[in-house]
Order: structure tokens, then sequence, then C-alpha cells
């Protein structure tokens, strides 16, 4: 049945309890109204609702910002250059540092490691810069004796450095250590590097400090440009071109990504509390050593009258 329906029924017809009656004079018809009048005021009254237009605000703000994000990652798509030889994504370079050995005399060995082959980086040349701190020595007699037996190619950058100073009177070398291709890694280069404690100041309550060797510089030297060589270098740096080449080559300061953001040694020192006790042995231990030294001299020596 049709809203806008009348339906002309006779006054017998007007017992239905569902429906709503208006009465006219005897003899005459009555109009009876339908029942999608309350109907229609309900639906319409759902639409104006608070809740409803709250539902109709969300659903609408959701289908806005979906368009805005297809839009933005269209943009981004059509604006992003692609040029020849270069991959939209660079490989990062992989850098770990790990110390050898105990006590205080220790090895620094240096791993690096290419995110994707390196047939292209054959001509490459890989340089460390390493930084030493002030608690740490590097012995240059140490270093040229290793490169005697090839064992690594390794030179002080600082000329005046004493490694007989404590560390509260050292400065802070610097090492270049030319890298070597890991035979068991096509991808990775690595390098070894002699390092000694220092002497440090004593404490008075801890008996212990620390050394922090922090990341070195990454370079880079390539016989020929190649596109992914771009992705790492970050600016240039001057350096030797080969351990024993006078020639000065400018080369790739790389980005890298380190394994650990430092690497921190922990060396025991004295106490200033056992001053008087150290002393003491020192000198008694002294003059005892001493003094048997001069009775087996006199004793046993062989003196020209």
């Amino acid at each position: 049945m049709e809203c806008n329906q009348v339906n002309h029924v006779s006054p017998l017809n007007l017992k239905h309890p569902f429906e709503e009656q208006r009465e006219a004079y005897a003899g005459s018809s009555v109009l009876i109204a339908p029942r999608c009048a309350p109907l229609q005021r309900t639906f319409f009254g759902v639409l104006a609702s608070p809740a409803f237009v709250a539902v109709v605000r969300v659903v609408a703000w959701l289908l806005w910002e979906l368009a805005g994000l297809t839009g933005t990652a269209a943009t981004a798509l059509k604006a992003a250059p692609t040029y020849a030889g270069i991959r939209p994504t660079c490989s990062e370079i992989i850098l770990r540092q790990e110390v050898l050995k105990d006590g205080f005399h220790r090895d620094l060995l240096i791993k690096v490691k290419f995110g994707e082959s390196i047939e292209d980086l054959q001509t490459c040349r890989l340089l460390i810069k390493q930084y030493i701190p002030t608690g740490l020595f590097v012995d240059p007699y140490e270093l040229a004796s290793l490169r005697e037996r090839n064992i690594t190619e390794a030179v002080m950058v600082s000329e005046d450095f004493n490694i007989e100073a404590p560390n509260y009177l050292s400065e802070e070398s610097e090492v270049l250590i030319y890298t070597r291709q890991d035979s068991q890694c096509i991808d990775c280069f690595q390098a070894l590097l002699p390092v000694h404690y220092r002497y440090h100041r004593p404490h008075s309550k801890d008996g212990e400090t620390f050394i922090v060797i922090n990341n070195p510089d990454l370079l880079m030297y390539c016989d020929q440009e190649f596109p992914i060589l771009k992705c790492w270098s970050q600016s240039k740096v001057a350096a030797p071109c080969a351990l024993k080449s006078k020639d000065i080559c400018q080369w790739d300061n790389m980005k890298y990504r380190s394994v650990y953001e430092n690497v921190t040694l922990q060396v025991p020192v004295g106490l200033t509390t056992h001053t008087f006790l150290v002393c003491s042995a020192t000198l008694l231990v002294t003059i005892l050593c001493s003094t048997l030294i001069l009775v087996a001299v006199f004793k046993y020596g062989h003196f020209p009258l």
C-alpha cells in the first residue's frame, strides 16, 4: 500500500484495533489514515538524531583520510626520481669492532661487511682511520715489525708520541689501517691493531676505570666511479693512497651502521688508600734485593789488585 493512498471504507469496518478513525455524519464514508505516516516520522527522526550524524561524520572522515593517503602515495611515486644504474634503496655497510685477548695487551679486530656483492668494488681500497683514546697506546715499533711480517698494514699518524706517558699526560692519537679482504667472506674486509693500556691515576674508592673506543672513520678509494658509491659517500678526506706511497688521494668518507655504539674496556687501577703500604713494601724489597746483590758480588766476585 502506498503512503499517499487514502482508502474509503464503510462504517462497518471501523473496528480494526490498529487503525486511526475519523467519523463523519451518519451515512457518510469515513477516511482511514494509513500507518505509514508514523513510520515516516520515525525514519526522519533517526536521520536527524545526533548519534546518526556522528556516525556519518566518522565515515566521511575515514573516506577523506583514505583518499588523502592514496593521493600522497601516488604523488610520492611520481615525484621519486629514478636514475639508471642506481638502486632505489642503498644497501648498508656494517662495521663490527671486537677486542681480543685479556690483560693489559689487547688486539682490536675491525670487520667491515658490505650488504651486497662487491663485484663492482674489486678496484676499491678500504682504509680505517682509528682514533686511539688517551687510556691506550699503539707501539709504532710493534707496527713496523708487523708490517715486515705482513701481518697488518697500519701506520701512526701522530708524530709526537710517548708510549711511556700515563693517560693523564697523553693525548689522543690516530692510526691508519689498510684493510684486507676476508678469505672466508667475499663481501668482507678486516684489520687487526694491537693496543696496550696506559698507567692510570689511582682512585680513592673505586679500583677500576673505563676506556671507550669510539667508532672509526671508514674511507674508500676506487679507481673508477660507479653509481652505488654515491649512496655511501659523505665527504672527501685526504690520505695516502697506499701504505708505502707518498701520493695523496681523495678518499670517500663512508656511511655505515655499527653493530656496537662503541667498545668499552675495563681497566683496574690502584687505590690511594694503599699508597703507604705499596711504598713501604717497594722500599723494603728494593733494599733487600740490593743487599743480596752486593753480598753476592763481594763473595763470588774476583777483583784485580
